[in-house]
């Protein structure tokens, strides 16, 4: 996901900066030839239980049943009847969205789409309408629509006021505000003064509008005569930012690693933020995942190194912990009898005895899996620390039955990072649907976390982040681990130690509800961080992409692609895995050893993120964007598409060039979509990202983010409106802002087929 810096201008993206230094392999050297393909495999059938719908596409059921004993000889049964026709397989039925550079939301003919949530809307009574021009007052802030709209999911409502995973008319929308674009929510941007180290924020209610406006939004929305709607005045409707108050669970709760001068025993913290992609639970609970939280905290290293043990800056390093904070949110002085400001400074600081006294394990404290209950608005959201800590991008739901566990697949969002899921240790009951946090404690507070290991062969290894196993002990060169806590505390250097394999931004994960199948967006990657001597069989791509007039460089992996795998046996607890990849982002005119997918004018892309699964429509996988590598041709976009599996594609080698230097690359490459497996559905303005995705219960209805539209506006076109970078969604000379829009067919069919 896109997180820029202060002002969002020639920003880099922390997404883009990596952090592992360790000498783990990239894909483990994939080289070698490949296994017969034959040995894949068709997942089972669960029989037990009833197969939930799950927000990230999981939800089919696996598992095989026991044969039983041979029986006794029988008469011959009589003739069966004819087995029932299949049913017919989904076709899309859209006309292709043609590429744009245009500063509207584009979608197919037959289709509309309606702006339905916009920065700074209120979702109180009493509050007034977005001015939107930096007057607002900061106050407000916490009953008004956060900034970067981000991931979502859709909790239909029954008349009870209870989850109903088939309700198409009425439910909560719970969505992220990943972060801010400064310049647009002041009047002239962020004030601050001095430079370097000693640059600070001076205005006390810009600092508040932004630590309002992270976070997640929970609001009520309605399907009337007229359209969809949010419901203003609903009870439902709720903020969770940087300054609500949350609880840890699990293994590093109420551990030192987490106490400070707010919590002195460590079981308690202030707000989330940088929340980017999510997730859900199959009781009906939101899940939101922290990804870029390190830049937010101010440690000038210069001073703070001095007073830190080895173990300390070992793990600062591997998560990027250092420098002046992105929005200077610790330099407010004075600071208020709560902290609200020096909380974000997590240096030691002098005369604090001891970490009860300070914020100097304040960095500890985000990076987490959090769970909010949108059902209960006054319940006080849980961290979940036995998900790990770590740039998380998602937590998807794997597949759901009754008496297995549960199971979760996340991305850790940075160049060179690792792909993980966690396993519950008790099985599913389905009693505990609408069991709220009570049944976050039963599943998601003890159980296995793991990291992906991808083989040669195309199978892989799911390794345990256990202390005492895998490399991951007091003994460890790298890093001595303590304990269970340290383990999830620092669960990056215990994948380290377990020998993951690096990936290429691991972004969002999918479960396919058909086959049980995980896709994994791998965004872009480098020359700098994959140079064309580390290319290897799931990672075949070096080349130039030039960009725009100037025909700037762009080399390494630029458009990125997506893999996908499938635990052995259909289990999604299995310990062993089967692997390709399922699509490679291209421009439609490069070459064949690029274009390995063969896209056309109609479905062209780069940079995938956000991936998604519909429940409703059987299998229709859609696809976002969030680029910077193609934009010269068009913005971001929506793509909808039907996969097939893993193996279905062939063997191919390609013919990687880097100046002087060729390289022959082994690969195995999916099964070419054609226009009839993947088509662009929608572009979205001038500066945006395409991010996050969720459908009303019958499919009806498709609710889709549009991220900061007219990100690129320097800060000195704010007084010339008519030089902003975007004007969406409001038109004429407005200030852009962040939005849900909602799709709809105007036959009233289902979205995307």
């Amino acid at each position: 996901m896109t997180a820029k810096t202060r002002h969002e201008v020639a920003a880099i993206d922390p997404d883009d900066i990596g952090h592992n230094k360790s000498s783990n392999p990239s894909f483990n050297d994939l080289i070698a030839s490949r296994l017969s393909r034959r040995h894949l495999f068709g997942l089972g059938v669960g029989t037990a239980g009833t197969a939930l719908l799950q927000a990230c596409g999981g939800g089919g059921s696996g598992g095989f049943p026991v044969l039983p004993a041979a029986p006794a000889p029988a008469p011959a049964p009589a003739p069966a009847p004819a087995p029932a026709p299949a049913p017919a397989a989904p076709k899309l039925g859209f006309t292709a969205v043609s590429k744009s550079l245009a500063d509207v939301v584009a979608v197919p003919a037959g289709y509309t789409a309606t702006v339905l949530y916009r920065l700074g809307d209120p979702i109180a009574t009493g509050v007034p309408a977005y001015a939107n021009d930096g007057t607002d007052a900061a106050a407000t802030f916490d009953r008004r629509a956060g900034d970067h709209h981000d991931g979502m999911t859709f909790f239909g409502m029954d008349a009870s006021n209870k989850w109903s995973a088939s309700a198409a008319a009425r439910g909560l929308l719970a969505m992220n505000h990943e972060a801010i674009t400064p310049l647009f929510l002041h009047p002239a941007g962020q004030t601050t003064t001095g430079t370097g180290n000693a640059q600070v924020r001076t205005v006390t209610d810009e600092v508040l509008r932004e630590f309002y406006l992270h976070g997640v939004s929970v609001i009520e929305v309605n399907k009337g005569t007229s359209g969809w709607s949010y419901k203003q005045d609903s009870s439902f409707n709720r903020r969770v930012h940087t300054l609500t108050e949350m609880s840890f669970s699990g293994p590093a709760a109420g551990t030192p690693y987490l106490v400070t001068k707010f919590s002195t025993d460590g079981s308690k913290t202030r707000g989330t933020l940088n929340n980017c992609a999510n997730g859900s639970t199959p009781w009906g609970t939101y899940l939101t995942c922290e990804e870029n939280w390190a830049g937010y905290f101010r440690r000038i290293t210069a001073t703070d190194n001095l007073n830190r043990s080895a173990k300390e800056l070992a793990s600062f390093s591997r998560y990027g912990v250092a420098g002046t904070g992105r929005e200077l949110w610790a330099t407010v002085t004075p600071d208020t009898a709560d902290n609200i400001y020096g909380r974000w400074n997590t240096e030691v600081i002098t005369g604090a005895a001891n970490a009860a006294a300070d914020y100097r394990n304040g960095a500890n404290t985000y990076g987490w899996v959090v769970e909010i209950d949108p059902f209960t608005p006054g319940s006080m959201p849980k961290k979940r620390t036995a998900l790990g800590r770590m740039g998380h991008e998602g937590a998807c739901l794997g597949p759901v039955v009754a008496g297995k566990p549960l199971v979760w697949y996340m991305g850790d969002d940075s160049r060179n990072e690792y792909i993980y899921k966690f396993v519950s240790t008790k099985n599913w009951d389905a009693a505990d649907v609408n069991g709220g946090l009570a049944a976050g404690d039963k599943y998601m507070d003890d159980g296995r976390l793991y990291v992906a290991k991808f083989n040669a062969d195309g199978t892989g290894a799911w390794l345990e982040l256990k202390h005492g196993v895998n490399g991951i002990t007091a003994s460890n060169a790298a890093y001595a681990f303590a304990d269970a806590a340290d383990v999830v505390v620092n669960a990056r250097l215990a994948a380290d130690a377990a020998g993951a394999t690096k990936m290429d931004r691991p972004e969002w994960t999918a479960v396919n509800p058909k086959t049980g199948e995980v896709y994994v967006t791998l965004t872009n990657t480098n020359a700098a961080s994959r140079p064309i001597t580390a290319t290897d069989a799931a990672n075949p791509r070096y080349y130039n992409d030039p960009k725009g007039a100037a025909a700037t460089a762009q080399t390494g992996n630029p458009n990125g692609h997506v893999v996908r795998f499938a635990d052995d046996n259909g289990d999604p607890a299995a310990l062993s895995f089967k692997w390709d990849v399922y699509l490679f982002g291209a421009r439609a005119g490069a070459s064949a050893d690029i274009n390995l997918s063969g896209l056309v004018a109609d479905n062209d892309f780069s940079s995938p993120d956000g991936l998604w699964f519909s429940q409703a429509t059987g299998g229709l996988l859609w696809l976002e964007t969030d680029d910077g590598a193609y934009t010269d041709v068009t913005n971001c976009m929506l793509l909808a598409a039907l996969p097939g599996k893993v193996g279905d594609g062939a063997a191919k080698t390609i013919t990687n060039v880097d100046g002087a230097t060729t390289r022959q690359q082994a690969t195995f490459v999916g099964k070419a979509p054609g226009t009839d497996g993947l088509r662009r559905f929608l572009v979205g303005p001038k500066d945006c990202e395409i991010t996050g995705i969720a459908e009303s219960g019958d499919g009806r209805a498709l609710f889709v983010n549009i991220q900061h539209p007219g990100e690129t506006t320097p800060v000195a076109n704010i007084g010339n409106p008519a030089l902003f970078g975007s004007h969406w969604p409001d038109g004429g000379n407005a200030r852009p802002r962040s939005a849900t829009v909602v799709i709809t067919k105007d036959d009233g069919g289902l979205v995307g087929l």
